[in-house]
This record gives C-alpha cells, structure tokens and sequence, in this order.
C-alpha cells in the first residue's frame, strides 16, 4: 500500500507584513522542492496589538489601518472558500510591498485592485468599514497565534505537530536553498525545548 508522505503546513499572514511576505514566498519555493502543501490563513498585525496602550497614536492609526485588508480577507475566504486566500494574498503584496504602495486607508485601490485581479466581487470591500467579520478574524488571528505565543508577530508556521515563527530572511531563498532552510528550520523548531536563534537584521526586505 502506498503511503502519502505529504506533509501538511498551515501559514498565518498579515498582508501588510513585508517580512511575512518574504517568507510566503520561500514557502512557495519550498512546495517546488520538497513534500510540502500549504494551507494559508490571516492573522491581524492590529488583533496582535489590541490593549498595548504605550503605543503612540500613529503608530495605532496604522494599526486601524491595517484591519481593513484583514477582514477583506476573511469576508473572501467565507464567501469563497479557503483556496482564494493565497491568490488574493500574493496580489495584495505585489503592491503593498512589490509595488511599494502599502495599505493606505485599508480600504482604497489597492484592495480594490486586489480584487478585481483574482476575480473576486468589488462588493468585498465593504468588509474593510465593519466589525461583522472581526470575530472569524479574532478566530483565525488565535489559531496560530496561540500556538507559539504572543511575543512573536507574523508570519507562523505549522507543520506536523511543530509550530514556530519566521523564518525572518531576505531575499527568500530560491530552488534547492529554499529546500534546504526548509530542513533546517523543521530540524531546529522540532527539538525538544529549543526556543530561538536570532540576530540583528543588517538590510530590509529584498522584493526580487
């Protein structure tokens, strides 16, 4: 009997989140080069925020900002099905972060660029101005927020039992390198006990 090796990952996204972008497309070179298939889901960069009141009032308008692409997200997801998030995910980055246009408002073209590209009704973007989604939204944020605690941002990764944040690199590896980070990081974050390696980054992210 033959026995499907595939492993499962799920990846938690902030759209606005230029290092989660970054290793959104590792993750897409690493299903080219290992037996890998990724299930994609929001987090809120905002949700993880709620309550730090020491945050300046600019810092927290951005923050308002950014809920707006999040619940579109969900409202698409729940109108049509989990296998529209990826798409309308890569066409939100390649102009937040590609295209260096960022959010804005949260509301504005480029979220309504976003959807029309993937084929999505222009009748979403309401989702950006309510509440009504910001339950399923909290849902989602905790899935896998919850699996590696609160002092960590986006983006998450969980595969077979082991969750971590990052990996944080730029430019995202590609081929073979991509394959290779992807054993690394399964090896590290699936010891017992291991928590962390880091070091100060030295350049920003590299959209190639």
């Amino acid at each position: 009997m033959m026995v499907n090796m595939t492993a499962s990952a799920d990846f938690w996204f902030d759209p606005a989140c230029p290092w989660a972008w970054m290793t959104s497309r590792w993750m897409l070179e690493v299903e080219q080069v290992r037996d890998v298939t990724t299930t994609w889901h929001v987090m809120s960069l905002a949700v993880l925020n709620e309550g730090r009141d020491h945050l300046d009032e600019k810092y927290k308008q951005n923050l308002r900002n950014l809920r707006g692409p999040v619940r579109v997200l969900i409202a698409a997801e729940q109108a049509h099905g989990n296998e529209v998030l990826l798409p309308l995910y890569t066409a939100l980055g390649q102009r937040i972060h590609v295209e260096g246009r960022g959010v804005g408002d949260g509301k504005g073209d480029v979220v309504k660029e976003a959807l029309a590209e993937v084929g999505l009704p222009a009748s979403l973007i309401e989702a950006a101005e309510t509440d009504r989604y910001d339950d399923a939204l909290k849902k989602s944020h905790h899935a896998g927020m919850d699996l590696v605690g609160m002092e960590v941002g986006t983006p998450v990764i969980a595969v077979e039992g082991t969750a971590f944040f990052g990996p944080v690199v730029t430019p995202a590896p590609k081929g073979e390198a991509a394959g290779k980070l992807w054993d690394g990081v399964r090896l590290v974050a699936g010891t017992e006990g291991f928590f962390e390696i880091k070091r100060t980054r030295d350049r920003g992210p590299i959209f190639d």
